[in-house]
Parts: structure tokens; C-alpha cells; sequence
């Protein structure tokens, strides 16, 4: 157990432990915009798809029923503009970080091969890399790398932490240069629903990809979109000649979505009224605290989309985490999403009105 432990980096959030203390420690108690966790209820249609399901005594499939392949299927070519979408082009999976965590694994990547991601990026997918014993680099630019013995290429538009989003144009050159040096590319697509100041674009969109899916593949949530982060609910759309070994390697180690899930994931997709109004929450949630923390002294830098405000003081992260927690608010170091991040925060817009409210009105004092 312990050299498998071993390979990975001191879990992050354990160092925000006192800062949490402090933070709770407040009259009013804590806002905890640390984690991006969903606090609005899962809405009613998803969980009477759930319930109506509860008595599913046998084994579901990897693969999940048809109707749910349908319901991915129908969704990634009504939202994504993706064309000719199969079932052989989709995958259920038991949410997104465990595929980022173990995917290099399935990919049957190890010692010697390269896998690249953000210079700021979700840290499992370091992780990922790490478990495979695989190599891991950063980047600004990923037409920049040298491909020799790069075997698996991370995007993450819109990014977590710093709400960036890339334009179809960069897409389009990078999906073109990862195919020209036989670049596996996955693009972490999972804020996608959550543009503000800019329209996220699929690498399965006709315009990115030509009209093809070889050699790309896009990770999306129900987490985030559909309050559906306790569901553990997600799926990959893409290239089928990835996703094929893929399911067979998942076949053998049982990742099955359980049944009522599933259920739970096709009225998901097929219903756009709860995104909506989820995505107006967080809209009102997210002019509240970007005012407030500009007011208070901060710049915000990318934050275009996603759930999250990138924002600065221009001194250490954890000063400025020690500064908000005095206050009762506990936010993200920059640091845990890399170096370049050690003088930023990130700052969740997960939180409910009340809390939210409660921050803007400490930040103003």
C-alpha cells in the first residue's frame, strides 16, 4: 500500500485546516467558498428519475441501458453542436475525477511516457500521471512540447481554478497539432454550461475537429450543471477507438454508474429549464462577489466562466487566505493549482444566497 501512496503529493486541503478553524470561529460563522461543491437542492424531476429507479436489485452495465447512451448522445449534439454521435461514441463514467485519476492507468501508460496539463490545473491530474509512475509536465501552451513520448495531452477549458476559457480558434490549433504528432488529447469540458463573459466551445465541435473525433475525446459533469456532485454521475463522448478498449478495461474493474443514477442522469439531460435557472443562482451569486471583492481591493484576472472568481491582492496566497479567514471567509490558495498561482485565490461561488450575502457584507467593513 504504502508504494502506491507514496507516488502521490500531501493531500492540499489538510494545510487549510486552521485557516477553517479561524474562519468558523466568526459570530456569524463561517462562508465557506473553498470548495466548488453544489449547496442548491438536486432538482425535483432528476430525483423522482432516482427514486422511481430505487429497486434496481440487479448489476447495471458499464456501458449503462441504451436509453441512457440515447440521452448522451441526443445532448452532446444538441448543446455541443456535435454531428453523427453514436453510442460507440459515449461512455458513462463514475464522475470525472476518478477518470482523471485513473486514466493514464487505463491507458496503460507508465515510466518513460509523458502526460501534460496546465501550468494551473485540477491536481489530479498530476495524480493521474503519478499513480501510472508516468511522467508529468506543465504547460502555456501545448503546441510548445515536444511530443516525442507524449502520450496524453489535458485540456481544461473553461479551467479550473481560473475560469480561462479557450476560443475555438485556439481549439482548433491545438486539436490540429495533437493530431499531426499522434497526441492522445482529453478535454476536461466540465464547466462548460457555465459561461459568463464567454461562449465555451466542445472539442467535438464540428468547427474544432473537422468533422472528426480521432484522437480526442471530451470529460464531461452532471456535478456542477445539475447539482449532481453526490450522484458521482459523468461521461466521455469522442473517439471510439479510445473509448472501446476503455470500456473493456472498465468492464474487468467493475466502474459501473449504479442504475438509479443512470435514470437520474437521462432526465438530467434532457431537461434545460433546471440549468437555466441554476446558472441565473450563480450569475446573482457571482455579480455579488466579484463587486465585493474588487471594492475590497482585489483584482480578478480570467474568470470568464466556471464556478470560481481568480483573484489577487498581490501578496502570498495564504496571507491572503489568513485576511479573508479573520473575516469568517475561507477561500482556495492559488497554490494548490501550482506555482503560478501563489499569489492568487480562488474563490467558489458555491455557497447559498444567505452566505453570500454574509461575505459581500464583511467585505464591505
Amino acid at each position: 500500500m504504502s508504494a502506491v501512496s507514496d507516488r502521490l503529493p500531501t493531500f492540499p486541503w489538510d494545510k487549510l485546516t486552521p485557516f477553517k478553524a479561524t474562519a468558523a470561529a466568526h459570530p456569524d460563522g463561517i462562508v465557506d467558498l473553498s470548495v466548488g461543491t453544489p449547496v442548491d437542492p438536486v432538482p425535483e424531476l432528476i430525483q423522482k428519475a432516482l427514486v422511481a429507479a430505487a429497486d434496481s436489485p440487479g448489476y447495471p452495465t458499464v456501458w449503462g441501458t441504451p436509453e441512457l447512451r440515447d440521452a448522451i448522445t441526443g445532448w452532446v449534439e444538441r448543446r455541443l453542436g456535435a454531428r453523427d454521435v453514436t453510442h460507440r461514441h459515449v461512455l458513462p463514467i463514475v464522475g470525472s475525477k476518478e477518470l482523471v485519476a485513473w486514466l493514464p492507468t487505463q491507458l496503460g501508460l507508465g515510466p518513460g511516457d509523458r502526460v501534460a496539463h496546465p501550468r494551473l490545473a485540477y491536481p489530479t491530474y498530476e495524480v493521474g500521471a503519478r499513480l501510472a509512475r508516468a511522467e508529468y509536465e506543465v504547460y502555456d501552451d501545448p503546441t510548445e512540447l515536444d511530443p516525442e513520448g507524449l502520450k496524453l495531452l489535458w485540456l481544461n477549458s473553461p479551467s479550473n481554478p481560473t475560469g480561462k476559457v479557450l476560443s475555438k480558434a485556439e481549439l482548433t490549433r491545438i486539436v490540429a497539432w495533437a493530431r499531426e504528432h499522434g497526441v492522445l488529447l482529453f478535454s476536461d469540458e466540465c464547466y462548460l454550461e457555465l459561461g459568463w463573459e464567454a461562449e465555451p466551445v466542445s472539442v467535438l465541435h464540428p468547427d474544432v475537429n473537422g468533422g472528426s473525433y480521432e484522437g480526442i475525446v471530451a470529460v464531461h459533469s452532471l456535478s456542477k450543471r445539475s447539482n449532481l456532485a453526490g450522484y458521482r454521475a459523468a461521461f466521455l463522448a469522442g473517439d471510439p477507438a479510445v473509448l472501446a478498449p476503455l470500456l473493456e478495461i472498465r468492464k474487468h474493474g467493475g466502474m459501473m454508474t449504479s442504475a438509479p443514477t443512470q435514470a437520474a442522469v437521462i432526465a438530467a439531460l434532457g431537461d434545460d429549464d433546471h440549468v437555466r435557472v441554476q446558472r441565473e443562482r450563480y450569475a446573482a451569486r457571482r455579480a455579488l462577489l466579484r463587486e465585493a471583492l474588487l471594492a475590497h481591493g482585489f483584482r480578478i484576472e480570467h474568470s470568464e466562466a466556471s464556478l470560481y472568481l481568480w483573484a489577487t491582492r498581490g501578496e502570498s496566497c495564504w496571507d491572503t487566505v489568513a485576511h479573508l479567514a479573520e473575516r469568517g471567509i475561507l477561500v482556495a490558495p492559488g497554490d494548490f493549482y501550482g506555482p503560478a498561482g501563489a499569489q492568487f485565490v480562488r474563490v467558489a461561488l458555491t455557497a447559498t444566497d444567505e452566505r453570500v450575502r454574509a461575505a459581500v457584507d464583511r467585505l464591505s467593513r
